[in-house]
């Protein structure tokens, strides 16, 4: 299967978004024509990267001046520390705005180089190279960067779109199965929120994704693109209808910060838990039916996936994610902003499901018992 390529467009900035088995290829020919005057590189790595895509790199690269900077991609090292590392070394080594930073990794790895590139010199040329699934799917697309603190997930960053996205899927082969659930659960995500055809394309064909058969993998790493460019170019800043692709995001988000960013559970498992919480709390406000929950439930009773909510089937497990609920992003005031499910395809708008800590500790019983 040929690469496939998708156009990123918004009002300031256009890119394109490169998909396919040894797309990387492509790469030298593009840092030329996007970045000409770039002669300087700082590739910033992922541990996690096998050394034969270093290697290739080198040689793809080899006419300009590299910097290769290692990054231990955790969601403890997504801070200021790791930002400020990176930024004194690329002072020291006096780059310049036309000089170039490339992102090597998975999502953590694109949010810390894409939020140095933004803040370096007022901005640098950034180019991302997703190497999960995950990254390749969600993190990305749509130009978000960001840190963690103590408070919470990506409370500190920035909106900075790259030169370039670069997604060969020969760098999926490497990756254990936890790493391609975490990335179906953001394509599983995008066909709840926009699509209901791909939902149905998804429960026959998800087994050929997981199995990393090229053709089923790529075409659902592109439409999953699509869906996310969709709400992306309506709304850049997520001021409000971005906000959708956040669904089963602040519960997810809530049991990653309990968990202290544990390796033990994904992004992609706490994002698993989160869609099937905030169904059955769509469900619970009579905002979708029963009908639309049984059917999510089938996709993860067929992959095996059911792991990721039997943990929050009971009151006590929900009602201790509820303190972890107040510092998610998308809140404006003392409730909980949730993005809530209509129907397969369809969901609630923004800010129109606002629920107070209260009235979440009240029928979080009921939540539980879906």
């Amino acid at each position: 299967m040929k690469n496939q390529e998708i156009k990123f467009k918004s009002k300031s900035q256009s890119y394109s978004i490169i998909i396919g088995k040894n797309s990387i290829n492509i790469l030298p020919k593009k840092v030329k024509s996007l970045c000409p005057k770039s002669k300087n590189i700082a590739l910033i790595i992922d541990n996690n990267v096998p050394i034969k895509f270093k290697i290739n790199l080198k040689k793809k690269l080899k006419s300009y001046n590299l910097l290769f900077l290692s990054f231990s991609a955790n969601e403890k090292n997504k801070s200021f520390n790791s930002v400020n590392y990176y930024l004194k070394i690329l002072l020291s080594k006096n780059f310049n705005r036309s000089d170039l930073i490339i992102s090597v990794g998975g999502g953590i790895t694109g949010d810390i180089a894409g939020f140095v590139a933004s803040i370096y010199k007022r901005g640098i040329n950034f180019i991302n190279i997703p190497t999960t699934l995950l990254a390749q799917v969600d993190s990305a697309i749509g130009g978000k960067t960001g840190i963690n603190s103590k408070y919470g997930k990506n409370l500190i960053g920035s909106f900075y779109q790259p030169k370039l996205v670069i997604s060969d899927t020969s760098f999926l082969n490497s990756l254990p199965k936890k790493e391609m659930i975490c990335g179906f659960a953001e394509i599983l995500k995008h066909s709840i929120i926009k699509d209901k055809k791909f939902f149905y394309w998804l429960e026959k064909n998800t087994k050929y994704i997981f199995s990393k058969k090229n053709k089923e993998l790529t075409y659902a790493i592109k439409k999953s693109c699509e869906i996310k460019i969709h709400f992306v170019t309506k709304d850049i800043n997520e001021k409000g209808l971005r906000m959708i692709l956040n669904f089963g995001h602040t519960f997810a988000h809530a049991i990653e910060v309990k968990n202290s960013y544990s390796k033990n559970i994904t992004h992609g498992e706490a994002v698993l838990s989160g869609m099937l919480l905030a169904t059955k709390l769509s469900v619970v406000k009579k905002i979708c039916s029963s009908k639309t929950l049984r059917l999510i439930k089938k996709i993860y009773l067929q992959n095996k996936l059911d792991f990721s909510f039997k943990n929050y089937s009971n009151q006590s497990s929900v009602n201790k994610l509820i303190p972890y609920l107040k510092n998610d992003k998308k809140n404006n005031d003392s409730k909980i902003n949730f993005i809530l499910l209509k129907s397969i395809g369809e969901t609630a708008l923004p800010n129109k499901s606002k629920i107070s800590i209260k009235n979440l500790k009240k029928i979080s019983k009921a939540i539980s018992q879906y």
